[in-house]
C-alpha cells in the first residue's frame, strides 16, 4: 500500500469515526460505516444488519446495491444462513466462496451472486449487536481488510450502544413522569373528594333548617362527584399504555394532551390540541408520530418554562401526516446544542422519523419558544 493509499484510508476511517459523535442519526452513522467498509476493503457489496427479536432485522443497511435491486430482492431478510451465523458466533468469517460453505443457505432470485465473503460481528463485550457483511472482492479478502472492518465494527457498536442506552434512559424518564402525573392526579382527586365530603356534611346540617340551601349544596355534591370521576378517568387513561391499534393516533394524542394539561396544575403551561383531517397511517408510522409527540411534549413541559403549548396534527399531501409541537417558552440555540452533544432528545426524534422515511425540523430561539415539526409521507 502506497503512502497516498494509507493517507486515504486514515481519512476515510476518521470520517467514519467522527460520524459516531457528529449530529447524524444512528441510521446515517451506520450507513456511513457500511459505505466506508465497502470502499476500504474494495468489496462490490456490503451490508450491516441489526437483528430484532422476531427472527428478522430491525435494521439492514446495504452498500453497492441500487434501489431498484433492493426493491426486486424484496423485504428485509430473515435471520438464516450466514446472516444467522454472524449473529450467533462472535468470530470473523473470511471465505473464498460463501456458496461452498455448508452453512450457506439461499438467497432470493433477484439477489446478487456472492463469492468471496468477509463477515465481522459488531460486539459490545460478549453481546453480538449485529454484523458487517462484505462480499465479492477480486482475489478475496485479506487480513488487512479484516483489521479495517474490525475498527469500523467497533464504532458501529458504539453508535448502537449509545442508541440503546438512550432508549433505556427515556423509558426510565417516562416511568418517572408517569409516576409524577399519577401523584398529581391523586392529589387533585383527593382535594375534590374532601370538598365533596364537606359539602355533603353542610347539606345534612341544612336539610331540616333550610331545605333550599340544602338542595343547593347537594347540587354542588353532584358537580364535585362528576369532576372527581373525570379526574379518575384521566388518571386511568394516562397510566394505561397507548393503544394505537384500537383508538387510533388522533384519539390517543388528543387524550394525552388533555391529561398533561390537567396534570400541569394551575402554575403549569396550558396545552391545546388541534387536528385537521389526519389520514390513517400504518402502525409503524403511528408509533413514530406518537413517540416524537411525547418526546417534544416532555421537553416542553419539563424544560421550556412555557405558558402555552400547542399540538397540531394535520394531513400532509394525500396520505401523509404533519405534526407540530410548539411552545412560547425559553427556547434554545439548536445549532449550539447539537454541536455540544447535548442533543439526545433531538437525535431520538430524528432517528424515529428516519425509520419511516420522515424528517424533523427544530426551530427555536432563546426567549422566543420552540417548535418541533415532523412530516411523515404516506406509504
Amino acid at each position: 500500500m502506497t503512502a497516498a493509499d494509507q493517507l486515504n484510508t486514515a481519512r476515510r476511517l476518521s470520517a467514519a469515526v467522527l460520524a459516531v459523535s457528529d449530529q447524524l442519526t444512528v441510521p446515517e452513522v451506520l450507513q456511513t460505516i457500511v459505505d466506508t467498509a465497502r470502499e476500504l476493503a474494495a468489496a462490490q457489496y456490503a451490508a450491516l444488519g441489526v437483528p430484532d427479536d422476531d427472527g428478522s432485522f430491525a435494521q439492514f443497511l446495504v452498500s453497492g446495491v441500487s434501489p431498484a435491486q433492493q426493491a426486486a430482492i424484496g423485504p428485509l431478510p430473515r435471520q438464516h444462513g450466514f446472516l444467522a451465523v454472524m449473529l450467533r458466533e462472535p468470530v470473523v468469517q473470511r471465505l473464498d466462496d460463501i456458496r461452498a460453505d455448508p452453512r450457506f443457505d439461499w438467497w432470493p432470485r433477484a439477489h446478487p451472486v456472492l463469492e468471496a465473503f468477509l463477515g465481522v460481528p459488531i460486539m459490545n463485550g460478549d453481546e453480538i449487536l449485529g454484523a458487517l457483511y462484505l462480499a465479492n472482492k477480486p482475489g478475496g479478502f485479506t487480513a488487512h481488510d479484516e483489521e479495517l472492518v474490525r475498527v469500523l465494527a467497533a464504532h458501529a457498536a458504539i453508535a448502537l450502544t449509545h442508541a440503546r442506552l438512550y432508549a433505556r434512559s427515556r423509558e426510565l424518564t417516562i416511568a418517572e413522569e408517569r409516576a409524577r402525573i399519577a401523584h398529581d392526579l391523586h392529589d387533585a382527586v383527593a382535594q375534590r373528594l374532601f370538598g365533596l365530603r364537606l359539602t355533603a356534611q353542610a347539606a345534612d346540617l341544612l336539610i331540616d333548617r333550610d331545605p333550599a340551601a340544602a338542595r343547593a349544596r347537594l347540587a354542588e355534591v353532584t358537580a364535585l362527584a362528576r369532576e372527581a370521576a373525570e379526574e379518575l378517568h384521566a388518571a386511568v387513561l394516562e397510566l394505561r399504555p397507548a393503544r394505537l391499534d384500537e383508538d387510533g393516533l388522533p384519539d390517543v394524542l388528543r387524550k394525552q394532551v388533555q391529561i398533561l394539561d390537567r396534570a400541569s396544575g394551575a402554575d403549569g403551561p396550558r396545552l391545546h390540541y388541534t387536528e385537521d383531517d389526519p389520514p390513517v397511517l400504518s402502525p409503524a408510522q403511528q408509533a413514530v408520530v406518537l413517540r416524537v409527540a411525547q418526546e417534544a411534549l416532555h421537553n416542553a413541559v419539563r424544560h421550556a418554562g412555557a405558558h402555552v403549548i400547542r399540538v397540531s396534527l394535520a394531513r400532509l399531501g394525500s396520505c401523509g401526516v404533519r405534526l407540530e409541537v410548539a411552545d412560547d417558552g425559553a427556547g434554545f440555540d439548536v445549532a449550539a446544542t447539537l454541536k455540544a452533544g447535548r442533543s439526545l432528545g433531538l437525535r431520538s426524534m430524528r432517528d424515529r422519523a428516519c425509520s419511516v422515511r420522515g424528517h424533523t425540523v427544530f426551530t427555536s430561539t432563546p426567549g422566543q419558544g420552540t417548535a418541533v415539526l415532523l412530516e411523515v409521507p404516506g406509504d
